[in-house]
């Protein structure tokens, strides 16, 4: 087995070697540390994209508050009770509640009475992770009384001055904020997971190195963490001829999961479906390099294409169902097994509760 001491210097250099035969070595590491410990099934979570309304205006993202362009739209309570009861049926095992961050009485008690209403329509059986933004430690607390037990807040960039190159300097966004946000969803109990975006304009194999090493010293419970992609009606677009080419920005996310599961060994991590822009097996490839998560979408094709944080998001035309049977059906064509009906989560989380306990 391929082993990996961690240093900044090791890592960079991973990321830096374009020697084919060790590219292959590490993914096929990769992909034997998670067989051994986590099995060989991937586990999904059915993503219900709630609203594309959001309070923030990041430089990158499609759906930036600044950007009027975009059509808004709240799916309503009961097209987001319809979205979880397929997930049900589709025996996904768990979903996943995403939206623009919004930080208002009325919403966080919208959240908490889905995730009741979910729990309850479902007697229980679905996992719920959440992917809500910053909120208050009581905010958090709240969804998680009320059955949500992951959550994902992406930290983006570990480096604060690369983090600060992505958002206004407007009071709305900082780096410890967001880093006390993290640490806030631990404090509330939740399996936390976060990430960063792969292939910004001027990051270095350095950066993505301290990444890896952030989501250790952080202790993760999971992460998701995808190609950066433009989108053309944010000032980040300027910068596309800066940026690496797609292939690399493919391979980079890939060698970035395989260092990051012979690093953390039994945390979650997803295969992103930003992948697919890049290639059409996208994330199957990231399964077969260490990934054991992939997010299929549930929210209503009618307004699939106003969610989209980068350009030629893949899927907006289809409806949750034609969604998991293309997906089915590149698992299976890469021999990926489907751990039906289970919740999947962090055995990560569950030996870091054991060793720290309340």
């Amino acid at each position: 087995m391929l082993s990996i001491s961690g240093s900044r210097e090791e890592l960079a250099a991973w990321l830096a070697t374009e020697d084919e035969g060790r590219i292959q070595a590490l993914l096929s590491a990769a992909l034997s540390q998670k067989t051994a410990l986590l099995g060989d099934s991937v586990h999904l979570r059915g993503l219900i994209e709630l609203s594309n309304i959001c309070n923030k205006n990041c430089l990158y993202c499609g759906i930036r508050s600044g950007n009027a362009r975009v059509e808004r739209y709240d799916l309503t309570d009961e097209q987001v009770l319809e979205a979880a009861g397929f997930a049900q049926k589709a025996r996904y095992g768990s979903l996943v509640i995403q939206s623009g961050e919004r930080r208002s009485g009325a919403f966080t008690r919208r959240i908490t009475a889905l995730v009741r209403e979910i729990k309850r329509r479902t007697n229980n059986k679905l996992g719920i992770t959440l992917s809500c933004g910053e909120q208050p430690l009581e905010v958090y607390r709240e969804w998680f009384e009320a059955g949500a037990h992951r959550y994902l807040l992406r930290i983006e960039s570990s480096n604060p001055d690369v983090y600060a190159r992505l958002h206004p300097q407007d009071g709305s966004h900082g780096y410890e904020a967001r880093l006390e946000a993290l640490y806030r969803l631990k404090e509330a109990g939740y399996q936390t997971g976060t990430g960063v975006m792969i292939g910004l304009p001027h990051q270095t194999e350095y950066d993505l190195a301290d990444d890896l090493l952030f989501f250790k010293h952080f202790d993760a419970d999971m992460v998701g963490m995808g190609p950066y992609l433009e989108h053309a009606d944010t000032p980040f677009y300027a910068l596309r001829d800066s940026l690496w080419p797609q292939a690399k920005r493919l391979q980079m996310t890939l060698k970035m999961i395989a260092l990051l599961r012979l690093m953390m060994k039994d945390i979650n991590i997803a295969a992103t479906t930003a992948l697919q822009v890049l290639d059409a097996y996208g994330r199957e490839k990231a399964v077969l390099a260490g990934a054991n998560i992939i997010m299929p979408n549930m929210t209503l094709s009618a307004v699939r294409h106003n969610y989209q944080i980068y350009n030629n998001k893949p899927g907006i035309h289809d409806d949750a169902e034609l969604s998991k049977t293309h997906l089915e059906q590149n698992l299976d064509r890469m021999g990926i097994r489907i751990g039906w009906d289970e919740w999947g989560d962090s055995q990560h989380f569950g030996s870091r509760k054991t060793k720290n306990p309340d």
